[in-house]
């Protein structure tokens, strides 16, 4: 699991400084809008969208953006014709991935998907190929700074985490997708500060790379996500320390 949350964790840091926020905006509002066209305007009944709207304060997403976002979703206000689309692919050393879009033309999105993969040496998989290898799950990444590990330890497991991993850079949560927000809502009334609480797709194994080739896939990974469509990526590559530091570096 540790390559997930790895990545997770970077790419949180890095969209809190994205220079590109204007992109990012664009991804945090079709999400919004996704959510509440799908379970209406009210985040206070639809976790979905509560979860989307955190995500995108926590990137300093105008209030305005939000609200209109919303809008979009519940159809107060005209949008795209969005459509969520998963596909499977392989990237180099047979990393498997799975790549989640929102898009209004499924052919420009897979279109953009093969030409970064096939530069890269990756491939699109065939449908099933990849997603055996992943479970949906609730995840929470807290910053072990200042925190007490064995008091989210027990709040976590008593609201129902499946497991709890502490390390020295992270303290991690999993749970299944009935108990995340309840999970969720007890970590916050800690009032710890998350690093990532999202809705996931963990791989169930991971795969170990060389520090090259596994910087390569991170590098696939990053091109990917940097496309208008894609909203997440999701890997089973396990990401070294080293790899994570010469990544974060670089970026």
């Amino acid at each position: 699991m540790s390559g997930h949350s790895k990545w997770a964790t970077i790419k949180h840091k890095k969209a809190a400084t994205d220079a590109r926020r204007g992109k990012l905006f664009t991804q945090l509002a079709r999400e919004i809008t996704i959510a509440a066209r799908e379970g209406g305007g009210n985040p206070e009944f639809n976790f979905t969208l509560r979860l989307a709207i955190d995500k995108a304060k926590a990137s300093n997403m105008p209030k305005e953006n939000i609200e209109r976002a919303i809008k979009r979703g519940t159809g107060e206000l005209k949008g795209e014709d969005l459509v969520e689309v998963t596909y499977e692919a392989y990237a180099p050393y047979g990393v498997a991935l799975l790549i989640q879009v929102l898009t209004d033309n499924r052919n420009r999105s897979i279109a953009d998907l093969r030409r970064v993969l096939t530069r890269q040496g990756g491939s699109i998989a065939d449908a099933g190929a990849v997603a055996w290898q992943f479970e949906r799950k609730g995840y929470v990444a807290i910053a072990p700074n200042g925190v007490d590990a064995n008091k989210i330890f027990e709040v976590a497991v008593d609201a129902g985490a499946d497991d709890v991993v502490i390390s020295e850079n992270l303290i991690e949560v999993f749970s299944s997708p009935d108990s995340f927000q309840e999970v969720r809502q007890a970590l916050a009334d800690l009032g710890v500060e998350f690093e990532t609480a999202e809705l996931s797709m963990i791989p169930t194994n991971t795969l170990s790379l060389g520090e090259e080739e596994t910087l390569k896939v991170m590098g696939v990974i990053e091109a990917l996500e940097e496309l208008d469509d894609v909203q997440q990526v999701y890997s089973n590559l396990d990401i070294s320390d080293e790899a994570m530091a010469h990544f974060e570096a670089a970026a």
